[in-house]
């Protein structure tokens, strides 16, 4: 995968997938939607409950591996069937792809960027869900500015000691392990020169505070991690050279822009979905309220944005399976379809009209989850930013 940096690779091998092989796959993921997810989705929901049974059947059916290379036990799905699986998952419960994508965005760092030993002993254990867990980036005083860290890990012989908060980490109480991003060396100029990925089990000194209650995105933990003297082998530091980290958790970025797109992209068509149904069913003034043009307008609007979302998410999984740099695609994925997904579920509230307020209906968890696709993975103002310089750097006067 090409780099906005010279980190070292080895050389890459674009991953492609048998078109029946991959209907398969997809056949039983809606199987499994349709039977194990559907009937408890709103009772997690609703509740807040992590869904231990789901994440065991996620780990069952290689989810936690699904782009961990074959050669370390995964799927080494390519990134088009990896968005294609989120969003089918998230047109009908987002949060769910949110316990697998932080954590294969942990293994993605490892398996791009790690030495051949950290491979072996790590991603094994990865690729089976016996270890689970996301990237520790974000600080209270750091997020989408992430060279303004403040955890510092201090060499000590064979060891690291690290000291540090990290903030709204998913997965951050029923994850074990993270890719936890630290300075070690808060002194270098320009900073992200003096930043390193460490490969960081929870073990003495590791403690997790508090769980975060939030608006939507409910039955995944987000979660505050503290390091106090918490020590971990010098053999975890990712690559093995320090100074490298800031590279290697903007790359796993890119794929995770890519999940949030195609979690933009099951939102939008999930709300559309919900939308089309309740508007053939209701009715006002003798018919179906969906031959009322106001509500033809919206739909039509509704179907056009879940299909541009598609294609633009579609378009920078392809890039990155290709081994391409695609920030300036994921970027334009994310953004564009995160807003979809934000229009179309206050699309589709205001058809449902007042029943839309309502609890006993679903779109009011899309309307609620959607928003935080605009600020997750780089917020949406982050984002064409990112689109803006990539397109005057490729197109100089």
């Amino acid at each position: 995968m090409a780099n906005s940096a010279s980190v070292p690779t080895e050389e890459f091998i674009p991953r492609t997938i048998d078109p029946d092989d991959e209907r398969a796959f997809m056949d039983a993921i809606e199987k499994w939607v349709e039977g194990e997810v559907k009937p408890v989705v709103m009772e997690h929901d609703h509740g807040d409950i992590w869904p231990e049974k789901l994440v065991d059947q996620m780990a069952e059916m290689g989810l936690f591996g699904a782009t961990i290379g074959q050669e370390y036990g995964g799927l080494g799905l390519p990134a088009t069937t990896y968005a294609k699986i989120v969003t089918y998952v998230s047109s009908y419960w987002m949060a769910l792809t949110g316990i697998f994508n932080s954590h294969l965005i942990m293994a993605a760092a490892v398996e791009r960027f790690g030495t051949e030993e950290q491979k072996q002993e790590w991603l094994p254990k990865f690729a089976s869900g016996e270890i689970r867990g996301g990237l520790a980036l974000t600080e209270p005083n750091a997020g989408t500015d992430l060279q303004a860290i403040r955890t510092v890990a201090t060499r000590d012989g064979d060891d690291y000691v690290i000291n540090g908060t990290k903030t709204w980490i998913s997965n951050g109480i029923k994850g074990s392990c993270f890719a936890l991003l630290v300075k070690t060396d808060p002194k270098a100029e320009p900073r992200y020169k003096g930043m390193s990925l460490m490969i960081a089990p929870k073990g003495e000194g590791f403690t997790v505070g508090k769980k975060f209650e939030k608006l939507g995105y409910k039955g995944i933990d987000s979660a505050e991690l503290m390091f106090d003297n918490y020590r971990i082998p010098a053999k975890n530091l990712i690559g093995g050279v320090e100074g490298q980290g800031f590279f290697q958790a903007t790359g796993g970025l890119e794929l995770g822009r890519i999940n949030v797109a195609a979690r933009g992209v099951g939102l939008a068509k999930g709300s559309l979905r919900l939308a089309t149904e309740y508007a053939q069913l209701r009715e006002t003034m003798g018919k179906p309220i969906s031959e009322h043009q106001a509500i033809q307008l919206k739909l039509g609007e509704m179907v056009t944005r879940a299909r541009a979302s598609e294609l633009l998410t579609m378009d920078a999984a392809k890039a990155y399976d290709r081994g391409e740099r695609c920030d300036m695609q994921a970027g334009m994925a994310k953004y564009f379809s995160s807003e979809s997904a934000v229009r179309n579920s206050e699309e589709a509230m205001r058809i449902h009209g007042g029943y839309a307020y309502s609890k006993e209906y679903e779109i009011e968890r899309f309307y609620r989850d959607a928003l935080l696709m605009c600020i997750g993975e780089g917020t949406n103002e982050m984002q064409r930013m990112i689109i803006s310089k990539q397109w005057v750097k490729q197109n100089p006067a």
